[in-house]
């Protein structure tokens, strides 16, 4: 397999503990993690250490000022949104090693103009949600675990070709 195995993409996050998790899911993986800027929480060495996360050295971060540098600098050929104003379960997706995996913030996703971007630019077909019950608590995963299915999801259909 190539390096990276995909690109995972946080927009904006705000919860250290899921960045942390994700982070040790992409180094575990062989996954590359970009980070767009604002973001909730310092991610200088000394908050690093003082949340314990001995590992972070060995993940490949890359952080993005803004969304529009990021498309600047890395120019996706192919993006996979993971959203719950999506109607297309993330199975039926048919990711490629290299692919973006995209994933919003965890009190709201990413805007609605980045939704309408994402199908303009790589098709409706890209926009996935992870089924869950028709329940009024049950809103969305954790971003961690998302971020977890997704990835899994992926190398599985990747190994299995």
């Amino acid at each position: 397999m190539a390096y990276p195995l995909f690109n995972v993409v946080l927009y904006q996050p705000q919860i250290p503990n899921n960045t942390g998790n994700i982070g040790r899911t992409t180094m575990a993986t062989g996954c590359r993690l970009h980070i767009i800027r604002p973001i909730g929480f310092e991610m200088n060495e000394k908050a690093c250490r003082r949340a314990g996360l001995d590992y972070w050295e060995f993940v490949d971060c890359v952080v993005h000022e803004t969304w529009d540098s990021f498309l600047a600098d890395e120019k996706p050929a192919r993006m996979w949104l993971f959203t719950t104003q999506s109607g297309k379960p993330f199975w039926e997706a048919e990711f490629n090693e290299g692919d973006y995996l995209l994933f919003g913030q965890e009190n709201g996703g990413v805007p609605p103009e980045l939704h309408h971007q994402l199908a303009n630019r790589f098709g409706p077909g890209t926009l996935l949600q992870l089924p869950m019950v028709d329940h009024e608590r049950a809103r969305s995963l954790n971003l961690a675990t998302a971020a977890a299915v997704g990835i899994y999801e992926g190398m599985r259909q990747v190994r299995c070709r």
